[in-house]
């Protein structure tokens, strides 16, 4: 009798844990990718958030950005199951949560680190190439038929103009704007106002685990079993949410070897900007 009312009537916390790693962007080009994006994130996340014995979730980041669209649409879906269910929500910042990847952790009630962790990077970025050199060179005559004054923004096989450039840098400003709001929303009264000026907290720049605790973007250093039993308990029981394959990969029809080796050499380069 006793083993099933412990059963039925164990109150024993637990804490449900959501791994983000990778580069933050939509559905993938290839099959099978692990990148994170809204699709991917949001069953293991509804999944975490409607357990019933969930007592948090824990959120352990490993990311060097990627698509604003993406970090926001995850961001305001955890928010909104945090605050549906009433289950308070924890990141864990592993080596690097940088530029989308600290967007994401700002999802968080708390942000901790590791002393040696990487985040900020609070700015935008758009790279590309020019090849208007090297098809003259070849002798290659390139043919773009369009409508539309701005169809052919920034073509890579066409002379750089400062209108376009104008275009693409009024629209990252709106971009930063909206990255900064939430950044200064989520983490509050935490952030110093002197702090944001005199250190560059909005302009790009990247700070350690320790550093960001002074300058509140992160609450405290600590690591995700030993702070999580110091705030439900040592007998808080954690539980590892993962995405289930979708059907194309338990089939083995995920993509060929070449494109897969592709997307990790694009997710390395991302890593390498930080030392990665």
């Amino acid at each position: 009798m006793k083993f099933f009312m412990k059963i039925f009537f164990n109150k024993t916390p637990q804490v449900n844990i959501i791994r983000m790693q990778g580069v933050i962007s939509s559905s993938s080009r290839f099959l099978g990718s692990s990148n994170i994006s809204l699709e991917n994130m949001e069953k293991p996340l509804l999944r975490a958030f409607t357990a019933k014995k969930v007592s948090g979730v824990a959120l352990v980041i490993n990311s060097p950005g990627g698509s604003p669209v993406q970090c926001s649409l995850i961001s305001e879906r955890i928010l909104q199951l945090s605050k549906k269910h009433n289950v308070p929500v924890y990141s864990f910042i592993e080596d690097v949560a940088a530029s989308g990847g600290y967007w994401l952790a700002c999802s968080a009630d708390k942000i901790y680190v590791m002393p040696s962790s990487i985040l900020g990077s609070i700015g935008v970025i758009t790279a590309g190439f020019g090849f208007v050199e090297v098809i003259k060179k070849i002798g290659i005559e390139r043919r773009v038929y369009s409508k539309g004054k701005n169809k052919g923004i920034l073509d890579p096989f066409q002379p750089e103009n400062e209108e376009d450039v104008n275009l693409i840098t009024h629209m990252q400003e709106e971009i930063h704007e909206n990255f900064k709001e939430w950044v200064t929303i989520r983490r509050g009264k935490k952030l110093n106002k002197l702090d944001i000026e005199k250190e560059g907290i909005f302009e790009a720049k990247i700070f350690s685990g320790a550093k960001a605790c002074k300058i509140g973007l992160a609450d405290s250093v600590g690591e995700l079993r030993s702070v999580m039993r110091e705030i439900f308990g040592e007998d808080v029981i954690f539980k590892e949410i993962t995405a289930r394959k979708k059907l194309s990969q338990r089939l083995g029809l995920s993509s060929s070897v070449y494109f897969k080796i592709i997307e990790y050499i694009e997710e390395r380069l991302a890593f390498a900007r930080f030392g990665l």
